[in-house]
Formats: structure tokens, C-alpha cells, sequence
């Protein structure tokens, strides 16, 4: 039986450098290509890196247990388009949970955590924060350069429209929380300074917020993090100092010998099951004790 390649955390962290921070895809292939030893290895192992919009999903979109559709509502300045999906044959009013999209911006990968969400008795809205610029496109590099033309204030304003919106709707209890990854996980943070009456906030490997912000947070927060995750990690202690000095109530978790996104199970190089399991067993109970 062959072995697939091997992928070394330096193949990880130049990919992440691609991603969030200033490397492009030409001095990524080039760095990756000097990491694997050739340039043919270099293009085998890239895939594996990047998240795969092939990847099976885990919850269907025909699961006949919920109601998904496409959906457009109003924004802070604009429509806003989102993925909502709702349990079948609900008996009562359900909390509200908006599921944020990491900065390839509302895909499949995200439509199925909306849905996984949905399963666990939460209304979930998975936002397009892409909306103000026409919607997610089909590249993702595309997409993430996108990311960098978004005015962080309309952005959470955009949230807070959100949540409005869901507390609205029939069959809701009022209650909304959010869950955010990567960018999103960011996006929960800043969401949570702002937001008088958002009821629960859960991060994953998030950018923190500004310390001088987080006195005016009023939400419960759950922060997840990678243990190998070295440029989000830096934060964390100025921001658990933050919120134990103003006395907020938060729980962070870091998940030993795992990387940023491994929750994304279509990304196999950095998924990390065990870990996505465990967060999300404490993601549901969190919002269950929150929102219900």
C-alpha cells in the first residue's frame, strides 16, 4: 500500500502564512516546493493543505430532519443573503445560533455546519458577510482577497442585523448566539464588544478583540484554540487577562498538538477529529444552557 506524502507543520505554517497573512500562491508553491523536494511533491501535498469543496458533507443537504433554504434579509445598509436552516416538526420556540464563515466566505463546507448546528435543535443562519460585494465567488482566492475590502464596522453591524433579524422570526425564542471560525471566529469576538443583546458567543480560533473593548461585552463566551496555532495563540493571555479583569464569564480551551481550522474536516492536513469533536460536544452544551 502506497503512503501518501508526507506533510511537515513548516508545509502547515507556510500554508497558513499563504492564507491570513502575506505570502501569495507563487512564493507559496515556491517555499512549499523547497519544504517537500520537488516541485511534484510540492503539487501532490498543496491539496491536502487547502480545504477540499469535494469533501463529502456530513449532514446532507436532503436530510429529511430539516428545512434549508437560501434566504435574503435586511442588513445594517443592504441586503443581506444567508443559508437558513431550521428542524422539522419543532413543538416550541428554538434559540438562534449564526454559524460565521471563515475567509473563504459562505461555502459548503460552512452550508454543513449550518446544517449540523440545525440537528442539534438551534434555528442556524449561516450569513454571507460577502453580501455588501456581490456573494461569495466560486475562487477562493477570490474570496479571501474580498476579505481584505470589508470595513470591519458595517461588518459587525451587519451581524447585529442579523441577530435582529432572527429574534424576529416565528418560531424564535429570542435568544441568538453565534459560532465563528477562523476569520469568523474573529468576527464572534468583535461581534460580542458590540452587541448588547447577543446571548452566547463561541470563537474558534479567533483574532481577539481589542482589550480596551471587551469591558462593554455582555455575552458568555467559549474560546477554542489549536495548541500548534502560534499566530492566534499569541493573544490569548492578553485577552483572558482582559475578560478575568472585568469580570466576564468565559471558558477557553486549547486543544494540545492540533492546528488553526481543526474543525474543518475538508482540510485533511489539519482536521483533527478528536479535538472537532470535543469542541463541538461543548459548543452544542454551551448554547443549549444559553439559548434555551
Amino acid at each position: 500500500m502506497t503512503e501518501g506524502p508526507k506533510i511537515s507543520q513548516a508545509m502547515i505554517d507556510a500554508y497558513d502564512e499563504y492564507t491570513h497573512l502575506s505570502l501569495d500562491r507563487r512564493k507559496f508553491m515556491e517555499k512549499l516546493t523547497l519544504l517537500a523536494g520537488s516541485g511534484a511533491a510540492a503539487a501532490a501535498i498543496a491539496p491536502l493543505l487547502a480545504a477540499s469543496g469535494a469533501q463529502a458533507a456530513i449532514v446532507p443537504e436532503t436530510d429529511d430532519r430539516l428545512v434549508a433554504e437560501d434566504v435574503t434579509y435586511p442588513g445594517a445598509n443592504g441586503e443581506m443573503r444567508g443559508y437558513l436552516v431550521t428542524p422539522k416538526d419543532v413543538a416550541k420556540p428554538l434559540g438562534s445560533v449564526i454559524v460565521i464563515h471563515e475567509n473563504r466566505g459562505l461555502n459548503a463546507h460552512i452550508r454543513d455546519v449550518a446544517r449540523r448546528m440545525a440537528l442539534e435543535g438551534f434555528v442556524a443562519l449561516a450569513p454571507d458577510f460577502l453580501s455588501p460585494q456581490g456573494g461569495t465567488p466560486s475562487d477562493e482566492d477570490k474570496a479571501r482577497e474580498m476579505f481584505s475590502g470589508l470595513d470591519m464596522n458595517a461588518t459587525v453591524a451587519n451581524a447585529e442585523a442579523t441577530r435582529l433579524w432572527l429574534t424576529k422570526r416565528d418560531g424564535s425564542n429570542g435568544k441568538v448566539g453565534a459560532v465563528g471560525f477562523c476569520w469568523g471566529g474573529g468576527l464572534v469576538n468583535r461581534f460580542a464588544t458590540k452587541s448588547q443583546g447577543l446571548n452566547a458567543g463561541v470563537a474558534y480560533y479567533g483574532a481577539q478583540p481589542p482589550a480596551e473593548d471587551v469591558p462593554a461585552i455582555k455575552a458568555p463566551l467559549m474560546l477554542h484554540y489549536g495548541g500548534l496555532d502560534e499566530r492566534i495563540n499569541a493573544g490569548i493571555d492578553a485577552y483572558r487577562k482582559a475578560l478575568e479583569s472585568n469580570g466576564k464569564t468565559f471558558e477557553i480551551f486549547v486543544y494540545d498538538g492540533v492546528n488553526h481550522a481543526f474543525n474543518n474536516d475538508t482540510s485533511s492536513a489539519r482536521y483533527d477529529k478528536a479535538a472537532a469533536d470535543l469542541a463541538w460536544s461543548r459548543t452544542v452544551e454551551f448554547f443549549r444552557k444559553n439559548l434555551g
